[in-house]
């Protein structure tokens, strides 16, 4: 008997039997044949028409829709307000549509806080020159993060606040939110290893300490600016004398004193 190759749907692409009587099959079910029709009914684009975004584009753009929910939300009323139901509509989406996207309220937390990590690395890495490379002013650029400069980064600050509030009571919303690894002091402590190295910083110092004491003062910093404790110049002035402490000027040399005394 003679082995006939099997012909494919021109849908889905699976393999369709031979019929053994009448016309051979075109499609391999009712459910592909109604899509060919939903097909040939769809009209053709005009010229110059942009492609329609795909499947995985439109879920990418409404999982940041719920995630910038979440962050308006945090900053406005604190993660204790976010229930899901709340984010929907905040997002303008319905439930459903937020609960495909995120199995469940923590998840979407959790989602939300990595997504605003990457949305401020991002614009940070735009802001600071990449070609800077005298330690101090780098130091100051990075520290510039930390503090409520522009709308966005006031933001931000406020949602970030938002999240170690519940951290308190969320452990496992800390042990995301409270990383172990310390990204932030690990990157200034290099730097200031790179100007030890090089001789600019001030005898005796411990780059690791000295990073700790800088994050967690310009976090502190920020917030008191936030709520109009101190003015942005008043923390400047407090960050540029522990930069120069650690990075402290050159000693102008003295002159020899080789005349006699005009006095």
């Amino acid at each position: 008997m003679r082995d006939e190759k099997m012909q494919a749907c021109p849908v889905c692409g699976r393999p369709m039997a031979r019929a053994r009587r009448g016309r051979p099959p075109v499609y391999c079910s009712r459910s592909c044949q109604a899509r060919a029709y939903r097909r040939r009914r769809q009209p053709l684009p005009e010229p110059g028409t942009p492609p329609a975004p795909r499947p995985t584009d439109v879920g990418v753009r409404q999982r940041r829709r719920i995630a910038e929910a979440v962050w308006r939300i945090a900053a406005g009323q604190g993660l204790d307000a976010a229930s899901m139901r709340r984010i929907a509509a905040e997002a303008g989406v319905s439930l459903r549509v937020v609960q495909y996207h995120f199995d469940s309220k923590h998840a979407l937390l959790v989602a939300a806080l990595r997504l605003l990590h990457e949305e401020n690395e991002r614009l940070a890495r735009a802001r600071i020159p990449h070609d800077m490379t005298e330690p101090r002013e780098l130091l100051r650029a990075l520290l510039n993060e930390f503090l409520p400069l522009d709308e966005q980064r006031a933001f931000a600050l406020r949602v970030f606040t938002a999240y170690y509030a519940r951290s308190l009571t969320d452990p496992e919303l800390a042990a995301v939110f409270l990383a172990a690894e310390q990204p932030l002091e690990r990157l200034l402590a290099d730097i200031i290893a790179a100007g030890e190295a090089a001789g600019h910083t001030a005898p005796g110092i411990d780059p690791a300490h000295e990073a700790d004491l800088l994050v967690s003062g310009a976090v502190g910093l920020g917030l008191d600016i936030v709520h109009e404790r101190r003015s942005l110049a008043g923390v400047r002035t407090v960050l540029d004398y522990h930069l120069a402490r650690i990075f402290p000027p050159p000693q102008a040399s003295l002159r020899p004193n080789t005349g006699p005394s005009t006095s």
